[in-house]
């Protein structure tokens, strides 16, 4: 039966393509992806499978029992897309403007969806259940899936897998850990608030410029020298906004950036350095400041047991797919609130366009189509992969 099934895989080709690419002209950002919500609900009142819209938000819910007994594993993809404006020139370019898919949800949706109509005229034949989970909001904090849990509409699942595109993997590679894979991701925003004026006249201010530039400077201390060099962390700055004119010293300067962590303790060590770095070089330099931390998406970290389901076993889904256990990467997801409740494992799909490579959130990203039948058949490998180490 699984080898007809992964035919029929191959066989919605065609279909996942088109249906990626419509998805692709029509882009919605975080929290707004009404339309394509909707989209996702008329495919599967198309094929007749039961769902429920509106969960936790946008998100859509399938389940197709299967004829047989076993457990309950939930598949999910996302479908947001990003606030970019596209600058590829494909026919499938994005229509709405200010709007991209510009990491592969368009790809994972299209993926899951033609997974469901290859599974439905086997699902006498399948054991226990699969929950096709279209989750919104990947893309912004709070996120889309936490909501989604918070519903309820999971508990009587047994485990969770998901995948996502990769482009800095190469078509038909397979990676993942049995551990922490991606980073918690967070987030802080600082207003430093000086004194401006003449910038003839420097003396009489309190430059907001010089104070944030000694700030970002001491920032990048915390990583080297206040946590342990066997913990990974990242301190980023990504944006600083300051000044008017040329000859005026700014009364205020403004940055973003990014904290990426693995571990709660150095998480949490490195906002308090972080407070004292700011604090005192404010008050040396009679400055105020506003800090505004946000501590986002936790670390994804997969079970073993589901990791080595996905590492060992994906090449029965397609002999030319070969599986690499990597290293954690510092992206975040929040398809780790998923594993916080239910055992499971999420994993890359290669799909690297060798003479097109821009990465995910890139203006000109995109990704190699021949990925998407790879991401559904991992996705159903690792379903049937459970159920068989879960027979009673």
């Amino acid at each position: 039966m699984w080898e007809t099934i992964f035919q029929a895989i191959d066989d919605q080709y065609n279909k996942m393509v088109e249906t990626r690419r419509y998805l692709h002209q029509y882009p919605e950002i975080s929290f707004q992806e009404e339309k394509t919500a909707q989209f996702i609900a008329d495919t599967y009142e198309r094929l007749g499978i039961p769902y429920e819209s509106n969960v936790g938000g946008n998100g859509v819910l399938a389940t197709l029992e299967g004829g047989k007994p076993g457990k309950t594993v939930a598949l999910r993809a996302d479908f947001d897309a990003l606030p970019i404006e596209e600058l590829n020139e494909a026919p499938y370019k994005s229509k709405n403007e200010g709007a991209m898919h510009a990491c592969g949800h368009d790809g994972h949706t299209a993926a899951l969806l033609g997974l469901a109509e290859a599974l439905l005229p086997f699902q006498a034949e399948l054991p226990g259940t699969v929950v096709f989970v279209h989750q919104h909001a990947e893309e912004y904090a709070p996120g889309g899936a936490k909501p989604i849990i918070d519903t309820g509409k999971l508990d009587h699942v047994d485990a969770v897998f998901g995948t996502h595109l990769w482009v800095n993997a190469p078509l038909g590679v397979i990676q993942s850990t049995k551990g922490p894979f991606m980073a918690g991701a967070d987030r802080f925003e600082l207003t430093i608030q000086g004194k401006g004026g003449h910038g003839a006249q420097p003396h009489q201010t309190k430059d907001a410029i010089v104070i944030a530039s000694q700030v970002i400077t001491q920032l990048q201390q915390v990583v080297s020298r206040r946590v342990d060099p066997l913990k990974t962390a990242v301190l980023s700055i990504g944006t600083i906004e300051a000044g008017h004119a040329f000859n005026i010293i700014s009364d205020s300067a403004r940055m973003t950036g990014t904290v990426r962590t693995f571990d709660s303790e150095v998480q949490d060590l490195i906002i308090e350095e972080m407070e004292k770095i700011i604090k005192g070089t404010c008050v040396a330099s009679g400055a105020d400041y506003d800090l505004n931390y946000e501590k986002g998406y936790p670390p994804v970290v997969n079970h073993k047991d589901e990791a080595s389901l996905v590492l060992d076993r994906s090449h029965e889904a397609d002999p030319s797919l070969q599986t690499e256990e990597i290293e954690p990467v510092m992206a975040g997801e929040d398809f780790a609130y998923y594993m916080h409740n239910k055992p499971g494992a999420f994993y890359f799909t290669g799909a690297q366009i060798p003479d097109h490579y821009y990465p995910h959130h890139h203006p000109k990203f995109d990704f190699d189509e021949k990925a998407l039948p790879h991401a559904a058949k991992t996705l159903l490998q690792a379903y049937r992969s459970y159920q068989e180490a879960h027979q009673s």
